[in-house]
């Protein structure tokens, strides 16, 4: 079994034994502490960096990106159209009005998947549905939205396809332009940053 994957078990059991203890709240219903272990150690909380890059390009209105990180990180990266919502501060009623909305899919990220995890587990535990994890987290959205690595050409279509997708969505996140056609005449991608401000901000 993945080393990771034990050590992030161990910290969301931690974590989610530690919120049996929180004081009872009114605005919300707590869930129970039996389902709320069944439910950690499920991975249909897991979304992946490619089903994400596609609700933003498609502009799902059922998507909520809120990013866990501190407000620093945040205002130096962020995904388009994302809530920063610190994970100290994710219990704070100043922001239980961005959970809990009917038909919304609220996708927590971070730099990773620990933070996002934990704060799955918090608004879980406060009852509240409809929650996911962006898998990977920003780290992983560079290597695959932003930095794409080109498959082999003996992998298979749908590797192919995939590549191609994210190399799409790398020039929608990143301003980047497709130059003409090389001496191989293949395609190369130039990176040009947006300027500051501009509707759709760098990825990652």
């Amino acid at each position: 079994m993945n080393r990771n994957y034990i050590f992030l078990a161990t910290l969301m059991i931690l974590l989610a034994a530690g919120l049996l203890i929180l004081p009872e709240r009114h605005n919300y219903q707590q869930i129970k502490p039996e389902d709320l272990m069944w439910d950690i150690v499920q991975t249909q909380r897991y979304v992946t960096t490619d089903q994400v890059a596609q609700m933003i390009i498609e502009g799902d209105p059922t998507l909520e990106l809120i990013d866990v990180r501190s407000a620093k990180e945040f205002e130096s990266f962020s995904l388009t159209n994302t809530i920063n919502i610190p994970l100290d501060s994710l219990m704070s009623p100043n922001y239980s009005d961005y959970l809990g909305i009917e038909d919304i899919n609220v996708v927590f990220y971070s730099n990773d998947d620990i933070k996002a995890d934990q704060a799955w587990v918090i608004a879980k535990r406060m009852g509240y549905n409809s929650l996911y994890v962006m898998d990977g987290g920003l780290n992983c959205w560079i290597k695959t939205i932003i930095k794409p690595i080109e498959p082999p050409e003996t992998a298979s279509l749908s590797e192919h396809d995939l590549y191609q997708f994210r190399k799409g969505a790398s020039v929608y996140f990143t301003g980047a332009k497709i130059a003409a056609p090389d001496e191989n005449n293949k395609a190369s991608v130039k990176i040009v940053r947006r300027k500051k401000g501009a509707a759709v901000a760098g990825g990652c």
